[in-house]
């Protein structure tokens, strides 16, 4: 099963909902999953990384890719795992985010804390967390369930300079002799720091950064443009589109499929390609604000960071980590 939703993040207009293949399919077709709660995966990770900058991290700060275990009240250890199986030692927070990395992730968030994370969630979007003691640091890699619509609205936070804008499905409503019924009244919340949102975005669109997990040729790039629960999420200044698949049911997937950039990423790649050919028009990049600023960082590249930050990291690359594919 499947499920796709593309929005412009600007105005948080709905432009197309498609909540399953056939609505008439039985037994699984008169099902919306874009409304449905499910586990986001890694998803969730750009979400609890922008808090991270928000408590002193920066997209240069060096995060220890190492194995860790993390005692629990209940007496149960949690041991994070990378999805490849592999450590890879001291890296940038750009790089952890950029391929996905789990183990970092879980790392950054035993120092935000979890409770913090829920609340920042909830600030941007997330509906369905509402008892943050049901959660353990396993949240950031898709511990708690959210809706597709939630996600789209979290994720335009990114596109909207912090500003979260609440979706609609209908911009007006008029009767049958044209008096209009209902206008939509744009909702837009200030929830995060305008440079944390274009740093965070600018990590996404890293196809350099993420060369390590991903290579420089998968299905989250377009040319042009910079294992139950299965999402994409990718966007530009103009269009916001999520992609959702697995089984209704919450069964297994084939093992094949459990990885986004096999199952939902080929999707995304196809309607964001086909929406971006025709329908073009506005920003194609986003402005930095004058709030962020450069340093040749890491590997040589340019880092962005929070104007006063960019001294709190040497930007010297550990000499054990290899650049990543494309330098």
């Amino acid at each position: 099963n499947g499920g796709i939703l593309v929005t412009r993040p600007t105005t948080g207009e709905i432009l197309a909902m498609v909540g399953s293949l056939d609505y008439f399919a039985s037994p699984s077709g008169a099902f919306n999953v874009t409304t449905a709660q499910r586990q986001p995966g890694s998803s969730i990770k750009p979400l609890m990384y922008s808090l991270a900058l928000e408590r002193g991290y920066t997209a240069g700060t060096i995060i220890d890719d190492s194995a860790i275990t993390f005692a629990s009240a209940g007496g149960e250890s949690y041991r994070p795992v990378n999805y490849d199986g592999r450590f890879h030692g001291k890296i940038p927070l750009r790089y952890a985010l950029a391929n996905s990395y789990n183990i970092p992730a879980v790392k950054v968030l035993s120092t935000v804390g979890v409770g913090n994370f829920v609340v920042h969630a909830q600030k941007m979007g997330i509906s369905t967390w509402n008892d943050s003691s049901r959660f353990g640091l396993s949240l950031t890699l898709g511990g708690g369930e959210v809706t597709m619509v939630d996600m789209a609205t979290a994720f335009s936070v990114f596109v909207n300079q912090g500003f979260r804008q609440e979706l609609t499905g209908s911009i007006k409503i008029e009767n049958q002799v044209g008096d209009s019924i209902f206008t939509a009244r744009p909702s837009r919340t200030k929830v995060l720091n305008d440079g944390i949102a274009y740093i965070i975005s600018d990590i996404l669109a890293d196809n350099v950064a993420r060369g390590w997990a991903f290579g420089t040729n998968s299905s989250l790039e377009i040319p042009g443009y910079n294992k139950k629960d299965n999402w994409t999420i990718g966007y530009t200044p103009n269009f916001l589109t999520a992609v959702w698949v697995g089984n209704n049911d919450g069964t297994p997937m084939n093992p094949y499929l459990t990885s986004g950039i096999t199952g939902a990423a080929p999707i995304w790649n196809r309607v964001m390609a086909y929406v971006l050919k025709n329908y073009s028009g506005g920003k194609a990049r986003f402005e930095k604000p004058e709030n962020v600023v450069e340093k040749k960082c890491y590997f040589g590249r340019t880092e962005y960071f929070i104007k006063g930050t960019e001294n709190s990291v040497s930007c010297q690359a550990p000499t054990e980590t290899p650049a990543p594919p494309g330098y």
